[in-house]
Formats: C-alpha cells, structure tokens, sequence
C-alpha cells in the first residue's frame, strides 16, 4: 500500500462561472472521506477569524470577474497565467495529489457523497460564487441525481467516488473489484450529467498501488486526497493552523453543510485565497 503520496507543482488554467442566480431558481424547485492513508499530525481545530473582518482586509477577494462572449456561459476569464503540468500516468499508475505547490494565491473546494440534499446548499455555493470538485457516490445520489445539476450549472463538476462507498476498498477489494467500482461510477456520472470523471478520491482517503492503476485503467487522471477540511463548523489542517495557497479542501454533503462552509469561507478570506475549481488548475475539465 503506498505510504507516501508526493505533492505535485501546479498552476492555472481557467474557472468557470458561478452562474448564481440559475443555481439559486433551480434550487428552489428542488424539495428537497476520513484520514489519508498515513497518519498525520493532529490537527489544528478552528479557524479564530470572522469572516466580515477577513472581508475588509482583502476586499477583492469576493469580485466577480465579467463573463465574456465565451459560447459555453460557465467558462470565465483565465485569471493567472499556467504554471503546472499534470504528471502523466506512468508505468500504468495514476498520480495522487495531495496539495499543490504553486505561487497563485488559490485554494481549492472539494465536496464528497452527496448522502444530503439541502436547497441551501445550492444557494450558498452560488452566493459565495465558489465552484467545486463534487466527489459523488452513486448509492448516496441515485435517488435525486438532479439535485446536483444545480452545481454544475454555477460551473462545479462531478468527479468519481465510486458506487458504494466502501471505505476499506484498499484492503477488501482486488484490482478487478475496485476498477469496477470506478468503471461503473464513471458510466453512471456520463448518463446522469454528461461528463465522465477524470478524478477519483478514495472512500476514506486511503490508496494503493492496485487503486492507481486501476485509476488509470478506468480513463482518470488522478487521485485527490487531502490536507485540510472543514468540519464539524470548524477546519482541521494537517499541517499548520490556516489554509496555504494550493491547499486542497474536504467537505462533505451532510447537515452541517452551512456551518461547514462558513468555517471555509472563514478561513479563505482570512488567507486572502481565491477558490478555483481543480480541474481547470490541472487542465482536466
């Protein structure tokens, strides 16, 4: 089981729009992973900052660039010129990127599951112009996929988290088993949204060697785990005490939604970051 994932140089290529006020109609029609593999240090629980007192400091962090004439209305201006290149696929095996190195002051959101579906969930992503990577599980989402459109549409997208969430699928599945569980889900997200996957986060954050390649058998580029989260309506970081530039960010679909992400939303304007989406800083989207 590989222990030690190496973290990836990056830079930035486009986001797309947070097309607010469709995400926000949509959502009113609508009724309604844990540790990585190895252990890190203990975490550093909270965020200590308000975030209107983060807001005065850095102003600009909450413009809205001008959309422009592109046909497809969710893509927006590149806001910093490229600095990475994706490490291809070598020797079968899919890279795992943990956090990226990079000079841009970004951050990016990351949202796993998709088990609770809250209008205000929708209205909040759109308010706070935030797109996201959704790391969907078919068995949390069969049951209302439509729900999650409403991201796609504010310029989010759905990435791969497999069909049934089992979080010991390093340690109970075989190659076979797990490239199945990702083949099946990168079917079901082309049927259901239109895009097959090209990232993959492990249930759970954990990952091997057979994950890797059956990672790049199933047509990904990735694996994405994790330093920082919000949880729990605070942030734990692995590492420090507030978010860096190139932290990728946990959350997850569940009660505590809005807590959760205002203890982000905290903490990235008090680290005068901009969220982006992960897939246009990797050139996958």
């Amino acid at each position: 089981m590989t222990k030690n994932h190496p973290r990836v140089q990056s830079g930035i290529v486009g986001r797309r729009a947070a097309l607010g006020l469709l995400g926000a109609s949509l959502s009113t029609a609508l009724g309604a992973g844990a540790a990585p593999e190895r252990t890190p240090p203990p975490a550093a629980a909270g965020t200590g900052t308000d975030a209107a007192a983060a807001l005065a400091v850095h102003p600009g962090i909450l413009r809205r660039p001008a959309l422009t004439d592109d046909p497809d209305p969710a893509r927006r201006p590149v806001r910093f010129k490229p600095d990475f290149t994706l490490p291809p696929i070598q020797n079968g095996l899919a890279p795992v990127i943990t956090k990226i190195e990079t000079k841009h002051p970004v951050v990016f959101l990351t949202i796993d599951d998709g088990a609770v579906k809250k209008p205000e969930m929708v209205r909040l992503m759109a308010e706070y112009d935030y797109p996201a990577s959704i790391f969907l599980t078919k068995d949390f989402v069969k049951e209302n996929p439509t729900f999650f459109k409403n991201f796609i549409a504010q310029g989010s997208l759905v990435e791969n988290h497999t069909i049934h969430h089992n979080i010991n699928m390093v340690t109970q599945m075989g190659y076979a088993e797990q490239l199945a569980e990702m083949n099946a889900m990168q079917d079901y997200a082309q049927q259901q949204f239109g895009r097959r996957p090209t990232l993959f986060r492990p249930p759970g954050g954990a990952y091997s060697t057979a994950m890797r390649q059956a990672v790049a058998a199933a047509g990904m580029k990735a694996i994405i785990t994790w330093e920082a989260k919000a949880n729990a309506s605070h942030m734990d970081y692995q590492y420090g005490k507030a978010l860096r530039p190139g932290d990728i960010v946990l959350m997850h679909f569940r009660p505590e939604f809005a807590a959760d992400l205002a203890a982000f939303r905290a903490a990235q304007l008090a680290a005068g970051l901009e969220v982006v989406l992960l897939e246009d800083f990797l050139g996958v989207a």
